[in-house]
């Protein structure tokens, strides 16, 4: 509005006195690019020069308000400053969705600078909401908070979008024009991947693991296969005892291979997008968590751990930043032993080795087992605890991470209630919701029993 008053006052005052005339053309003309820049901002040449001001950089000594200054950017690539770091997670204004941004890693971090980030892109919807929970099934002594990584985005949700900001940077940076990750029929994370890579124009290549009776016929649109196949997603399957005897890494090097040799320059993200890159994500989420824990003095943080990435970041984060929370890891899959192991690597490849760091990962992070009948595969009592949850608080946990970490927890309190005694622990959804249909034979008589469906009468 104010633009377009200036535009107004412009023309008023070129045609009141033609002194002003060749002035106020190039100001309207500066004016009019601006104007269709926020209308449409493809419209625009990327080389076209705007001028704008340079946000209010906010440091540590105080305010500095650089002089308006002409910047020559190309739109889809602009690299936006991100605000002198702050105990907060406060950057130069609001998020741009899609916008490459300098990364600037929190104060507490210094010691892992030479292995930090530069940049990442915005994904994510952030900061995602923090609110107190109150689940069935609680100690009435314990105060629970829940963090609704859920609510990150829609089709692109959950806590890998956290990670694949700084991967996909990275990625473009590059110059790579496709990506390709792997994971379960179902992954989360493979579907967030298509997401984010068709947001930013990169094709997109998922090795899905799946049973030897459905590997060699069409994996069908159900959950995340539908989403994942709606942005464009090539899928490659494999059963599960190909992906035991080959590994993970070696089939990401197989398909990478067989794409070079087509002329292609695909990016390889390993599983859930945990590398040490990656576990930056949720090293950053900690920044995130101090502001809005800063008045609730949380004693515990419990999340589901699948492969690792999410809760090395978090413990390190955790550590660093000195907030005082312990970090209960939740672990859908393996065992504990090969998550502490995994995570070491994870922090080693992130700077945060027991020299600079003073601690190692089991001093971090504990590591509960919490698979229980195995990865993906859904107990009747966890998904009754699901429904319960939904039932009463409205919050869909996921039945593959959330839903069985959260079960496990409340297990836990009941045989260990001494441990958990007037503590106040904060739940991270990690999102999954999608998954919910691959469940939707077992969840139907459970539903059917206490949420009959009837025939209206109508009047």
């Amino acid at each position: 509005m104010a633009l377009t008053r200036a535009v107004t006052n412009a023309k008023a005052l070129a045609n009141a006195d033609r002194r002003y005339s060749s002035v106020t053309s190039k100001f309207l003309s500066r004016c009019m690019l601006a104007l269709r820049a926020c209308a449409d901002p493809f419209k625009v040449s990327p080389s076209t020069t705007i001028f704008r001001p340079v946000r209010v950089i906010r440091g540590g000594s105080g305010l500095t308000t650089p002089a308006q200054t002409p910047v020559k950017t190309k739109l889809t690539q602009q690299v936006r400053p991100m605000a002198a770091d702050s105990s907060s997670a406060q950057q130069a204004g609001p998020r741009q969705m899609l916008q490459l941004e300098d990364y600037n890693f929190p104060r507490w971090a210094n010691a892992l600078s030479a292995h930090a980030p530069k940049h990442r892109y915005a994904l994510g919807i952030f900061p995602t909401p923090l609110h107190r929970w109150h689940p069935p099934g609680l100690p009435d002594n314990v105060e629970m908070y829940i963090k609704r990584d859920d609510l990150s985005g829609m089709q692109l949700s959950g806590n890998k979008v956290r990670k694949l900001e700084f991967l996909l940077a990275e990625a473009v940076s590059q110059g790579h024009d496709c990506v390709i990750t792997i994971g379960g029929i179902q992954s989360n994370h493979c579907r967030a991947t298509a997401v984010a890579a068709r947001y930013l124009g990169l094709d997109s290549h998922l090795i899905l693991r799946t049973s030897r009776e459905l590997a060699d016929s069409d994996p069908g649109l159900t959950g995340n296969l539908l989403l994942a196949r709606m942005v464009g997603a090539h899928i490659h399957t494999v059963t599960k005892e190909e992906y035991t005897r080959t590994g993970s890494e070696a089939l990401l090097q197989q398909l990478s291979a067989q794409l070079r040799s087509q002329g292609k320059k695909p990016y390889s993200i390993p599983v859930g997008g945990s590398n040490s890159l990656g576990s930056w994500g949720y090293l950053e989420a900690v920044r995130e968590l101090e502001t809005q824990v800063a008045d609730i003095s949380i004693t515990d943080i419990v999340l589901a751990c699948g492969s690792g990435g999410t809760a090395a970041g978090m413990a390190l984060g955790l550590h660093l930043s000195g907030l005082g929370c312990k970090l209960h890891a939740m672990g859908v899959c393996d065992d504990p032993d090969y998550f502490y192991n995994y995570m070491s690597g994870l922090l080693e490849g992130m700077g945060a080795t027991l020299e600079t760091t003073g601690i190692d990962t089991r001093g971090m992070v504990r590591v509960v087992q919490a698979k229980g009948a195995g990865y993906a595969i859904s107990r009747q009592q966890e998904l009754e605890t699901m429904q319960h949850v939904a039932q009463a608080t409205g919050v869909i946990l996921d039945p593959v991470y959330s839903g069985k970490a959260f079960h496990t927890l409340l297990e836990e309190m009941k045989q260990q209630p001494d441990q958990w005694n007037g503590r106040k622990v904060l739940f991270l959804h990690t999102g999954g919701l999608f998954g919910m249909y691959d469940k939707a034979s077992q969840l139907q008589p459970m539903l059917q029993k206490e949420n009959k469906a009837e025939r209206m009468h109508v009047l």
